[in-house]
């Protein structure tokens, strides 16, 4: 008897687990040898649930929805694993998929929509129309809170950064338009415009404590919960 095969299945299948380089984990998805094979589909899943989850998230509309995104990313993906050529990392070949796959679904669900409009409902200025469900104090809450929070970050700018900056995203004045009024040359409003929206994201990076890194969180329960669900997927598709 081997070393090898005296070592408990389910020690065997963790051999191949975070320690495991990319090309490693995606040969032995590809070699479907049991528990090796589901190791390795989980820890690709661990690896990429975030950044897969973050992208969905960034064009449907719900957590819910981001996750089925990601669910069918991820039963595409290692359905037709020998496909990856490994011209590219396995994250970026993966990613693709899964924007392409939330971009599919805003188009079914809202073909009536761009991806990047904004819709009246959505937009404080606008006045419900009569029956529409008023904002409750929760959301009034919150809007107020983050006006808040805008209104520090904006007032933190550098002076000749904050005016330009207003006049910009307030007054929604173009960059001919600031330079004429202020008699400054076009170029120097689009320099001090970056450079104001860099300081802002920066500040508020600080202010909201973990920074544009800690939103759309996927890790914990939910992250074990999808690799068990891709797992059986796979495994009743026969491609575990």
């Amino acid at each position: 008897m081997t070393s090898a095969s005296r070592v408990p299945t389910s020690d065997r299948a963790r051999a191949i687990g975070r320690d495991a380089d990319e090309a490693e984990l995606i040969a032995a998805a590809l070699a479907r040898s049991g528990g090796r094979a589901d190791a390795a589909v989980r820890e690709l899943i661990r690896r990429n649930n975030p950044r897969l989850f973050r992208v969905a998230r960034g064009i449907v509309r719900s957590d819910a929805e981001a996750e089925e995104v990601v669910q069918e990313t991820y039963l595409a993906a290692f359905g037709r694993l020998d496909s990856f050529q490994g011209g590219a990392a396995f994250s970026t070949w993966i990613t693709r998929i899964a924007i392409n796959n939330a971009l599919m679904r805003q188009r079914r669900q809202h073909p009536e929509e761009e991806y990047d409009t904004v819709n009246e409902r959505d937009d404080p200025s606008v006045l419900p129309f009569p029956g529409q469900a008023p904002e409750t104090a929760e959301a009034q809450l919150g809007r107020l809170q983050l006006r808040r929070l805008l209104e520090q970050a904006v007032g933190g700018l550098p002076p000749e950064l904050r005016l330009i900056f207003v006049l910009s995203e307030t007054e929604g004045m173009t960059t001919r338009e600031i330079a004429r009024d202020l008699e400054l040359n076009p170029i120097t409003v689009k320099t001090r415009l970056f450079r104001a929206r860099r300081w802002l994201r920066a500040d508020l990076q600080r202010r909201v404590k973990g920074g544009f890194d800690a939103i759309f969180p996927f890790d914990g329960a939910r992250c074990s919960n999808m690799a068990d669900r891709v797992v059986r997927a796979l495994g009743a598709k026969g491609h575990l």
